[in-house]
């Protein structure tokens, strides 16, 4: 069931603007009607498109005859005339007012994909439904059925359990086809054959697999593959049988292109509100509320994924996996900007954050390679500033050797405060002059470590003897060393300020470990 308040919601994010309501934003809108001069019937509908409408008086009145709760018209909504307002106020008609820049076929698009998907859910019969469906086609064929995308990851299966052998029950509850039986199917061409052929196709059984057999017909819209129904049966379904099954696949294809559609729909529009935020809004609080999120503490999760050398096939499916389901299904909102996926989850706890990561890297291939930056917690307004430290979580992966899949911003402040300073460095802003360089050209020219003998120095903080055991030396040879720096160049090492200074250009430096 779609509300108006969805419809507002989605709408808006292409410049739509709810100029007067006198009706619940809450209620259900079931039909659509499009204006038509042609037409001399009386359509009825609850959502009304006001094609070639003179005026948004006329609209309001084609609208109110067709008994709509609310009207859709194109123009500037600082024209709109009172007495419009008024008649529309009067006859208990909503006015959904749309930038001029989006086209009628555009408009009507979304508008039918919203009302009627949400129509069809609600009824059983709606993309949602697929279970529905299996159970339906598998009371027509007597056996249990699965359905998958074309990744081998279930989508829907039938309630019906009898003879379910052991591969059906782990496909079912590891969410897709195990392994080594894909690599079965593949070695049979099991797969070549559901690429080209619209035709069932019957795989024997394999006992050492726990397989027993199945029928599995494609499912394509056109020449693009949408997945594949999958019957167990002991031997090949009968005419009649493989009837059922080819019109079957044709009804799945259907739903998942409208389930497709909306989806895309809504990833649009998410990902267009989400890139506000990351970018700063002066009203990040009403956009937080638009996405349907709780106010309160927030982390921006950047995330980049891919299989050996191809990056985008990869970062895709893990987009598809952030954004599956109905928003309010999904703790957080996503948005794919440029090579990676950008995801806002509500809370201020690391583990959260982590966790959410896990649940997307399980959901993935095992080949892809998942790295991950987590910002730190940030108010609505705050969120591009978690988004910068979440992108250099990231970065820290390219810069240095990291075990973890994520990296945190509050775990690894320091290291990122250090990556800051070589950029800084890198762009020609490091000294050339002063004790460091001095050492370090005195180490280049007479093959002494006195840059090394320094930086153990410093970062035992004074102390000889933890700095002679770093260098694997004897406790003197430290002092011999510092009494012949300070020849070279003036260390005044006595001074807190001069050595928090050489700690940081050591530490930015391009010899630093």
């Amino acid at each position: 069931m779609v509300t108006l308040d969805r419809l507002v919601n989605v709408l808006g994010g292409y410049g739509a603007r709810l100029w007067c309501c006198p009706v619940s934003r809450d209620v259900a809108l079931r039909d659509v009607v499009m204006h038509d001069p042609t037409d001399r019937s009386a359509p009825r509908g609850d959502a009304f498109l006001a094609v070639g409408s003179e005026s948004v008086a006329a609209a309001v009145e084609l609208a109110a005859a067709a008994h709509a709760l609310v009207v859709l018209v194109r123009g500037d909504p600082e024209r709109l005339d009172q007495e419009a307002i008024a008649r529309a106020e009067s006859s208990g008609v909503a006015v959904l007012v749309v930038d001029p820049d989006v086209s009628w076929s555009q408009l009507a698009g979304m508008v039918y994909g919203l009302v009627l998907e949400g129509r069809e859910t609600e009824s059983g019969r709606g993309p949602t439904d697929l279970f529905a469906l299996a159970d339906s086609l598998a009371g027509a064929v007597g056996s249990a059925v699965v359905i998958e995308d074309q990744l081998s990851r279930v989508l829907a299966y039938s309630s019906v359990q009898q003879h379910a052998d052991p591969v059906r029950l782990n496909t079912i509850m590891g969410r897709r086809v195990p392994d080594p039986v894909r690599a079965l199917f593949e070695e049979r061409g099991v797969f070549d054959h559901l690429a080209v052929s619209d035709e069932p196709l019957f795989v024997a059984a394999s006992p050492e697999h726990g397989l027993s057999g199945r029928m599995v017909v494609a499912v394509r819209a056109g020449r693009e593959s949408l997945g594949s129904i999958w019957v167990e049966c002991e031997r090949p379904l009968t005419d009649a049988g493989c009837a059922v099954l080819r019109d079957s696949s044709r009804t799945v294809a259907l739903h998942l292109l409208r389930s497709r559609a909306s989806a895309d729909l809504e990833r649009q529009v998410e990902s267009d509100l989400v890139i506000r935020l990351l970018e700063g809004t002066a009203d990040a609080a009403a956009v937080i509320s638009r996405l349907g999120l709780p106010p309160g503490q927030f982390r921006v999760i950047a995330l980049q994924a891919h299989i050996a050398e191809e990056r985008h096939a990869a970062l895709l499916l893990a987009f598809e996996r952030a954004t599956t389901g109905f928003g309010w299904s999904r703790p957080g909102r996503s948005t794919l900007f440029g090579n990676t996926v950008y995801t806002i989850l509500p809370g201020d706890e690391v583990a959260a954050a982590r966790a959410w990561i896990s649940g997307i890297c399980e959901a993935l291939p095992r080949q892809v390679r998942v790295t991950a930056g987590i910002g730190a917690a940030a108010s609505s307004a705050e969120l591009p500033a978690s988004r910068r430290e979440a992108d250099e979580c990231l970065a820290l992966h390219d810069a240095q050797p990291v075990t973890d899949t994520a990296i945190a911003y509050d775990e690894s402040w320091d290291d990122i405060l250090v990556l800051r300073l070589r950029a800084a460095a890198a762009s020609g802003r490091a000294p050339t002059r002063g004790p460091i360089a001095d050492l370090r050209r005195h180490d280049a020219a007479h093959a002494t470590s006195y840059i090394a003998t320094l930086r153990a120095w410093l970062e035992a903080q004074g102390d000889l003897a933890q700095a002679a055991e770093r260098l694997d030396v004897h406790p003197n040879t430290i002092r011999y060393r510092l009494r012949k720096m300070a020849e070279v160049t003036t260390l005044q090492l006595d001074l807190p300020a001069k050595r928090l200074a050489m700690i940081i250009e050591l530490a930015v430096s391009e010899d630093s470990p």
